[in-house]
């Protein structure tokens, strides 16, 4: 459930892709002579891109895929940038598969932040190995450079800062709560959010006060611009982590651009959501892939 995958959040397998090309003259496969087997659907879990434990990637690739068609989902977990895991996105894993098989689904781990630690730029250097990484390897996973973001809290900041400022091959990006203008007065000056600035100063080591530019070059808000891709938001009007003003702000800034994007507002929904709420979320992301991706 969504609210699952909000919150803080086995065993380590490597695993690497075989792809069998069979040229046969029997029709024991219904296969014409000079014809080759369709591609099985292949899950590879903890996919090394980098060399700390937590650069891993679970890929979940589907039957009869080509690196001419075959499109691929990155979702990026949440967790305050200190926490989460990429099991904590495994329920929407789960609900692509079933509404896009034909899609690929790389569900991502990254470094986690600490005091001192900064997540910026460190995260987005992870999507960026991420992206390199599966670039590298197309024909071999057989998938396509098209991407498309989905991220929850956190991994929605990310996944947006990712797509609006370093990457050309996104189609679209959703972000679920997440974090779009760390200068929100709401984020600076509101003491219902002081433990978001004391935290963040902590992780980064950088004042709000003597260096706002910091924290403009990491906020979606800031950075959006008229190329940026097509955007879909969902926010709660109850969230104790997120100002409902990110997601309003985001809408009106997008819209002043020209982007194409949506946003929806849970008057009565937190950080997080389930039942007809998280139904809805669901219907209307998929109405928003389906038209933009």
């Amino acid at each position: 459930m969504l609210h699952q995958s909000t919150h803080k959040f086995s065993k380590f397998l490597f695993a690497s892709l075989i792809i069998l090309f069979i040229s046969s003259c029997s029709t024991d496969n219904n296969i014409e002579e000079g014809g080759t087997l369709p591609l099985e659907a292949t899950e590879l879990l903890n996919v090394s891109y980098g060399v700390n434990a937590s650069q891993k990637y679970d890929l979940y690739l589907p039957a009869n895929r080509s690196n001419l068609i075959t499109k691929v989902f990155v979702l990026v977990h949440g967790g305050s940038w200190v926490g989460g895991d990429k099991d904590d996105m495994n329920f929407l894993v789960d609900q692509l598969k079933l509404s896009y098989p034909d899609y690929a689904i790389v569900n991502i781990n990254y470094r986690l932040a600490s005091i001192g630690n900064s997540p910026f730029p460190m995260q987005l250097n992870d999507i960026a190995s991420v992206i390199l990484d599966l670039e590298n390897n197309e024909e071999s996973y057989q998938i396509t450079d098209d991407f498309g973001f989905i991220g929850v809290s956190a991994g929605a900041h990310l996944s947006m800062v990712y797509a609006y400022n370093l990457d050309s091959d996104i189609h679209f990006v959703s972000s679920i709560v997440g974090p779009t203008n760390f200068t929100d007065p709401s984020y600076t000056d509101d003491p219902t959010f002081e433990n978001f600035r004391i935290g963040m100063e902590l992780m980064t080591g950088v004042s709000f006060a003597n260096n706002p530019q910091f924290y403009e070059d990491y906020s979606p808000y800031h950075i959006a611009t008229v190329t940026s891709p097509p955007t879909i938001l969902f926010y709660g009007g109850q969230d104790e982590l997120v100002p409902t003003s990110q997601g309003v702000e985001m809408h009106a800034k997008l819209d002043e651009l020209g982007v194409t994007n949506e946003f929806t507002l849970y008057e009565n929904e937190g950080h997080g959501w389930e039942g007809d709420s998280f139904n809805d979320t669901l219907n209307k992301l998929s109405v928003f892939i389906d038209t933009h991706f």
